[in-house]
């Protein structure tokens, strides 16, 4: 998902998005421990989510600040 996707999306989303992605790399982590993993680009890929959804996150809690 782009930045710019995610700035549209409210804090509550944004918080939902990122336990999903959460979930997801501890289900991908899993996979590589069992040697099952056929993708391993997709471990790289959930990790830049998670930082594209925190950064967001800040942007959008600096905002509200005064």
């Amino acid at each position: 998902m782009k930045a710019s996707e995610l700035r549209a999306k409210s804090v509550d989303e944004l918080q939902k998005e990122l336990l999903e992605l959460r979930r997801a790399q501890f289900g991908l982590r899993m996979q590589l421990a069992s040697q099952s993993l056929t993708k391993n680009s997709e471990v790289a890929r959930v990790k830049r989510e998670i930082a594209r959804v925190h950064t967001v996150l800040t942007e959008k809690s600096k905002a509200s600040k005064p």
